[in-house]
């Protein structure tokens, strides 16, 4: 099954919880289990083992004899498997698709294809409550405060458009008040291949647009960026 599957509300929670800092020691293994049917193929063997295999990568976890998953060591395991296999396995006809990026501090949706009947995906920061809180008066956090790694949320972002031929950005506000801004540039210094691939940001109010809207500014920014038949 493909990582773009979607989650449901528990998923996508659950999804969040293993990313959590510290560290949650009263995952269910019931519901990581359901997400990861989700997300990937999940086969139950002989020996009680789970293995889940995903994006072409599998990982096996032992049998509980908890109904939680309550070692630190394991939940590791499975945040990095997430991880590594965060990265999008396109169809042939998906190649070289166009894509759009609509982004905030609480998510991130992408829209692949030509953007004719998309469906969403979404991908959260982990740590949404105090995800890139900057701190005010304090351009370059001389108070000692460090900024959080990016990574856990831009990461994964940036896997999912790994088959991208050319990306569009919508976000809010401008410079460190725009997780937009920040996006892009963090692609130039992390991923600057890809980072050419993208050919507009433009600032939107995202609150008060549907996803037809978005989408239809999307398509009229690609159609006019893009060059004319000869």
């Amino acid at each position: 099954m493909k990582s773009h599957a979607p989650l449901n509300g528990s998923q996508l929670r659950t999804y969040h919880r293993i990313f959590q800092h510290p560290i949650s020691h009263n995952l269910a293994w019931s519901e990581v289990y359901g997400m990861f049917r989700q997300l990937g193929d999940v086969k139950v063997e002989a020996n009680g083992n789970t293995k889940v295999t995903r994006n072409g990568q599998f990982m096996v976890l032992p049998p509980h004899q908890t109904k939680d998953v309550a070692e630190a060591q394991e939940v590791m395991a499975i945040r990095h498997f997430l991880e590594k296999t965060e990265a999008y396995a396109a169809g042939p006809d998906e190649l070289g698709a166009h894509w759009l990026v609509v982004i905030d501090h609480h998510e991130a949706r992408l829209f692949r294809s030509e953007m004719h009947g998309s469906v969403p995906e979404q991908i959260l920061p982990h740590e949404p409550d105090h995800f890139f809180r900057h701190a005010h008066n304090s351009r370059d956090f001389t108070r000692g405060e460090e900024k959080p790694d990016p990574n856990s949320y831009f990461e994964p972002l940036a896997q999912a458009l790994l088959t991208a031929k050319q990306i569009l950005v919508f976000g809010t506000g401008t410079g460190m008040s725009s997780e937009m801004d920040q996006f892009v540039g963090w692609l130039k210094d992390h991923h600057p291949d890809l980072s050419k691939r993208v050919i507009g940001s433009v600032v939107v109010d995202e609150n008060h647009l549907t996803v037809g809207q978005l989408l239809a500014k999307a398509r009229e920014f690609y159609s006019n960026a893009l060059p004319s038949p000869v």
